[in-house]
């Protein structure tokens, strides 16, 4: 007996043979290099070429390639064009000079050289892999600093892209198009491709474009908005349809458009725009969610109301925003002086922010608020003591201003011009008047606003109802023969019951 326990340990069965689990065998292979990964998005844009699919396999396309951008380097999409693209063709040669200039740490001061867009393209390829090895190149040398390299070249793929037609095509295209205008604004040219981009949605809206149109909308608002055409910019909009397909294309159009709003003194509407750009916009998008909180910020001050302390608190922006943190302050306060001297001390900030006119717009809040808190304070007070709390220099300035206030409606008092003073009115019962019916529809008016946006995100297939009624048919069949299949075994066994 002892034997059998011995000669079955020195004999190791097929299941004892390899000790190591699959998952071990697995992790002793290799991790994929990024030429590997590059070669897999190779295969998925001709998968989704070979499906006619413009959404779902294109949409992984791009993902993959915006996760490895910090990988590429010079090698790896020297390596990545030579194999994807057949020598000879000029697209291959544009490209591979490109890389080598980037490798040589050459500046290419001519504007010829590579700017002249070749009407061929590489042969036996697929348009949307060539297209797709100009965006990884683009991405590459505008994340490098290679600004001039990166217009050069993407002057070429903006005239290639001109040769087709094919909606497999437009996402890939959409990209080539940001990245197109990226370099042209790096380069603080961005005037010089206006008509491009001009010429470019007309031909994405006749093609049925969606994601084009909505991409080169964007970029044409943003081109109009870098030079502060803000009428260009509003003419423009109210003939093109709203972005409905991309989520961050819907984001952009929502704060260029709350900008423009801010500007044409549409307060409300601004704010309306902006609070949806910001509830919309990825939580990874770190910057974009900044600079729309700068935007709210003034939008809420100039419409007298104060933000919260939490919008300037958030994670990671607290810094970005110290500069309105201090400025909603001095409002908030009635300060004149202070704020002043906080518009004099990050005047740079706001430069670089466009956001010092609507700044200067302040100056009429701050003066107000700080009468408001000086007619509660006094029921009786003359204008040379408000002057000189509110810090103005002369009489005559301080009383058109607290005139035109009163008028507005923000200080309930009147001017005693006899004796030179300011009499409050008493405060009658907020309860009365028609104030908290307009603040419960304005809170109204906003949840409403918000379920409506919300129902609008809902995409549905063309013919989802249609297989939904198909499916409560088939379910209702799929019942029936469950319910036929189960007395026909009850029958079955009341007969062996008996």
């Amino acid at each position: 007996m002892a034997k059998g326990p011995a000669s079955a340990a020195t004999k190791p069965s097929a299941k004892d043979a390899d000790p190591q689990p699959s998952g071990a065998e697995d992790a002793g292979k290799e991790a994929p290099t990024t030429l590997d990964r590059l070669r897999g998005v190779v295969a998925m844009i001709a998968d989704g070429v070979k499906q006619k699919d413009t959404r779902l396999v294109m949409g992984r396309v791009l993902r993959e390639t915006a996760s490895r951008r910090s990988e590429l380097t010079v090698e790896i999409l020297t390596s990545f064009v030579e194999e994807t693209l057949p020598a000879g063709t000029d697209a291959r040669a544009v490209m591979l000079d490109k890389l080598a200039q980037v490798q040589e740490s050459m500046q290419v001061d001519s504007e010829e050289q590579g700017g002249a867009a070749s009407a061929t393209h590489a042969t036996g390829v697929l348009p949307e892999v060539e297209m797709y090895c100009y965006l990884v190149v683009l991405m590459f040398l505008v994340s490098g600093g290679h600004f001039r390299l990166a217009k050069q070249l993407a002057d070429v793929a903006v005239a290639a892209l001109g040769l087709y037609n094919r909606r497999t095509l437009d996402f890939i295209a959409a990209k080539v198009y940001f990245y197109y205008s990226w370099s042209y604004e790096c380069l603080d040219r961005l005037a010089s491709i206006r008509s491009t981009l001009l010429q470019r949605l007309q031909t994405a809206v006749l093609q049925h474009d969606e994601i084009g149109q909505e991409t080169i909308l964007n970029l044409l608002l943003r081109n109009y908005l870098h030079y502060s055409l803000y009428d260009q910019a509003e003419k423009l909009r109210s003939k093109s349809p709203e972005p409905t397909r991309s989520n961050n294309q819907i984001c952009r159009y929502l704060y260029y458009w709350g900008r423009i709003r801010a500007v044409q003194l549409e307060y409300t509407d601004a704010r309306d725009s902006l609070q949806q750009a910001m509830r919309k916009a990825p939580i990874v998008a770190h910057g974009f969610r900044i600079t729309v909180s700068k935007w709210l910020v003034l939008v809420s001050l100039l419409l007298g109301e104060i933000p919260e302390m939490l919008e300037f608190t958030q994670q990671g922006m607290k810094k970005a925003l110290h500069p309105y943190f201090q400025l909603a302050g001095s409002v908030r306060s009635g300060d004149l002086s202070m704020f002043r001297s906080v518009a004099q001390q990050y005047g740079e900030q706001f430069q670089l922010d466009k956001t010092h006119n609507l700044i200067v717009r302040l100056h009429h809040n701050v003066l107000r608020i700080g009468l408001r808190r000086i007619n509660l304070a006094y029921s009786r007070i003359s204008l040379k003591d408000v002057a000189e709390k509110l810090g103005l220099s002369t009489d005559e300035d301080l009383e058109r201003i607290v005139a035109k206030a009163i008028r507005d409606g923000g200080v309930d008092a009147i001017i005693d011009h006899e004796s030179q003073c300011l009499k409050s009115v008493e405060v009658a019962d907020v309860y009365s008047t028609s104030e908290p019916q307009k603040a419960f529809h304005a809170r109204v008016a906003f949840c409403l606003d918000v379920h409506n946006e919300a129902v609008k995100a809902m995409r549905f297939e063309p013919d989802a109802h249609k297989k939904l009624v198909e499916d409560a048919e088939a379910r209702k069949e799929r019942l029936a023969q469950e319910q036929e299949l189960a007395k026909a075994m009850q029958e079955e066994e009341d007969d062996d019951a008996f």
